[in-house]
């Protein structure tokens, strides 16, 4: 005869698994105070980072190495899930507020159309094609609805046909963003796989999300054919998506 059910759940030891997933550093700050230090702040969510480790920026692709982890009590050796820290690298690469780091070899993935599963939270019936503000764990940017695939049965676990989601309603639907986002799978990576949607307006939130999966970002990779009326410009400038009413 041992301890109650409720005495052990209240004492057991649950082994956090961020620190063994890839690294992940959404940043929320660039921090240059002077001429001589230009540090990039936020807290880790997931994996470790040491002096030396290469790390890459989600969105561009650069690379640099880390030069020092800086936290108010001084240089850490390693940095690890859950810690706020300031990282200083040994190159100058462009890194904004809003920017993901990562492992190269280990990145996520850069989309600016991942399929969700989204709980509708307002009294106001979600309105596909309605541009919301998309709060992800790196950045926010606008982006809107496409397609609800279906609904969720609650009761019965049904998957139904519907245009829309009501309160408290849960479907699977897909989005389009205003720029591309990092992201992981909800499955592998609870803080870079999740979301909200935000009312523009009022800024309410309107719902909740949990990424499926994310349509990788297409990259140019052949000039085009002479003839095809299509510039050699076009063809090889990033381009540009803006999400109006």
């Amino acid at each position: 005869q041992g301890q109650t059910l409720m005495n052990y759940l209240e004492s057991v030891r649950v082994e956090d698994e961020a620190k063994n997933l890839p690294f992940r550093l959404p940043v929320q700050w660039v921090n240059r105070p002077h001429l001589d230090f230009r540090g990039f702040c936020g807290t880790i969510v997931s994996g470790s980072i040491r002096p030396g480790d290469e790390v890459q920026v989600a969105s561009s692709g650069q690379t640099s190495r880390v030069a020092r982890i800086v936290t108010m009590n001084g240089d850490l050796d390693e940095g690890v899930a859950g810690q706020a820290v300031t990282l200083t690298l040994t190159s100058e690469i462009d890194i904004s507020r809003g920017d993901m780091l990562s492992m190269p070899d280990a990145p996520p993935r850069l989309s600016r159309h991942p399929e969700a599963h989204l709980v509708w939270m307002h009294d106001e019936p979600l309105q596909p094609g309605q541009v919301y503000l998309v709060k992800t764990a790196s950045a926010v940017t606008p982006g809107r609805v496409t397609r609800v695939q279906y609904a969720v049965d609650v009761n019965t676990l049904e998957q139904n046909q519907a245009t829309t989601l009501g309160l408290n309603g849960i479907g699977v639907v897909k989005l389009e963003l205003d720029r591309a986002v990092a992201f992981d799978p909800y499955r592998q990576n609870r803080d870079t796989g999740s979301f909200i949607l935000i009312d523009r307006f009022s800024n309410a939130t309107v719902g909740a999300g949990m990424v499926i999966s994310a349509a990788p970002v297409e990259v140019q990779t052949a000039r085009p054919e002479r003839g095809t009326g299509v510039t050699e410009e076009a063809g090889f400038l990033p381009r540009r998506f803006s999400l109006t009413e």
